[in-house]
């Protein structure tokens, strides 16, 4: 861990931009909880820290279903007690977003996102915070979109 900075969490590290951010902040020296929710992600995010840690950073791979309270806290300490406090919160982390024609498309399907989209961050920034607040410094981003993807399945007729 650097003198100068903690370590960051990548939420959703296991796959597209999550990847690309894991990477990029151990390339710039930062130590990185590379976070998944599942099994079915355990393979790729062991890849993701396989790839760091073969470029000379540190990473390590910790599962959390981040839409319980309990597991995004014990996320946050896990990867505090592995990797240092975290300085960079990067909530990127995607829920559920069907693909359906807007006639299909559930009240559920929406609470559904609701769920992940807010409360997911809400518990991830809440476990971080008062560390960053008693150190006097941090970093929270949140990636908030995939609407210029989801458009282009969008065709009305």
């Amino acid at each position: 861990m650097s003198a100068t900075h903690g370590a960051a969490l990548v939420s959703g590290a296991s796959r597209g931009l999550g990847v690309v951010i894991a990477r990029r902040l151990a390339a710039d020296g930062w130590p990185v909880a590379v976070n998944y929710r599942s099994e079915l992600e355990q393979d790729e995010a062991g890849h993701v820290v396989e790839d760091i840690l073969a470029r000379g950073g540190t990473a390590e791979a910790f599962a959390a279903d981040i839409t319980d309270e309990a597991a995004a806290a014990g996320l946050v300490t896990r990867a505090t007690g592995q990797l240092g406090s975290i300085d960079v919160l990067v909530l990127n982390a995607t829920g559920p977003q069907p693909v359906v024609p807007l006639e299909e498309l559930s009240w559920q399907d929406h609470l559904d996102q609701l769920l992940f989209f807010v409360k997911s961050p809400t518990l991830l920034v809440q476990a971080v915070l008062p560390g960053m607040k008693e150190r006097g410094r941090g970093r929270i981003v949140q990636i908030g979109s995939d609407i210029f993807e989801r458009c282009r399945a969008c065709q009305l007729t």
